[in-house]
């Protein structure tokens, strides 16, 4: 069962396209991520799914609904998370979300909410004294205590220290273990490829790919990568010229290669270090993975 359609989907911003024609459907009780670079345009069409923006041209069904013409009648039924979240710095973590529960017709309890983002402790704190991170997971309790039958997430775990992500990750699965529908945006690859169901990867305000992330790795990277930690080889012409490898890219500290043929390359890698006089001190083989797929499809990296 489809949850949510969005067909050719047009948003200007004068002569700028954000959105541009683009098209994509979730299904109930999946786990739908939508990956882009900074102005690609997810924003913009998560905006306009929940019913906070106005399209200029497409067609968009949550739960049947049209969000722009009919509301009302989405907002009871769905739990946002927006990435600016607007609270009252005065208010209890509890009181809060005693406050957003009572916009809909059947929360969660709010005891349970705060187990689940790891907030009881701050359950008398007023808004104001949190940290970022504490902030970021009341956003998320304000749209998990909903209820709702989908859950969107507007980059969720953006400042939480990696144990704090990881928690939150379990608490995304649980929803999806009560047959909720989650849609997530995230800039962290290791996330989508871990949480989603499915993943679409926007750029320009197009999809560029959908699917699962295996099923995009497989579709786009047959060979391994080798990655060398090793600043003398930042940038050297001569790796380009190794018979054996298909690709190399530069990413921060770290170049790597991409191949089909393993063996080949580390043979042909040793004696290219041994005519520049260089050792090789650190590196490592993995197969593709879905940032790989983003750098290969967009060209550029996420800014985090």
């Amino acid at each position: 069962m489809t949850v949510i359609e969005v067909k050719n989907l047009t948003k200007k911003y004068g002569n700028l396209k954000a959105v541009d024609g683009l098209s994509l459907s979730v299904a109930k009780g999946e786990i739908f991520g939508m990956l882009g670079p900074n102005g690609a345009g997810k924003s913009t069409t998560f905006e306009i799914i929940t019913g906070i923006l106005r399209r200029d041209a497409g067609d968009v069904k949550v739960l049947g609904v049209d969000p722009e013409k009919q509301p009302a009648a989405v907002k009871t039924r769905i739990g946002v998370q927006l990435q600016a979240a607007q609270t009252f710095s005065k208010l209890t973590v509890e009181e809060t979300l005693k406050l957003f529960a009572g916009f809909y017709p059947n929360p969660l309890p709010v005891e349970e909410t705060m187990a689940r983002l790891d907030l009881l402790e701050k359950k008398n704190s007023r808004v104001e004294t949190l940290s970022g991170g504490q902030r970021q997971r009341l956003a998320v309790a304000i749209a998990i205590i909903s209820n709702g039958e989908i859950i969107f997430l507007d980059e969720p775990t953006v400042g939480l220290d990696p144990q704090a992500r990881r928690n939150l990750w379990g608490a995304i699965l649980e929803l999806k273990d009560a047959g909720k529908t989650v849609f997530l945006t995230t800039h962290f690859m290791e996330e989508a490829q871990n949480l989603c169901d499915r993943v679409a990867i926007i750029d320009y305000g197009r999809v560029v790919a959908l699917g699962t992330p295996q099923e995009l790795i497989s579709a786009h990277f047959q060979e391994m990568s080798l990655e060398l930690v090793q600043p003398e080889l930042r940038n050297e012409p001569k790796l380009r010229e190794l018979t054996s490898v298909t690709e190399v890219v530069q990413l921060n500290d770290h170049t790597v290669l991409r191949t089909p043929n393993l063996t080949a390359t580390i043979q042909e890698l040793s004696a290219l270090v041994n005519t520049l006089g260089i050792k090789l001190d650190d590196f490592r083989i993995r197969q593709a993975n879905l940032e790989d797929v983003f750098l290969k499809l967009t060209g550029r990296r996420i800014s985090q």
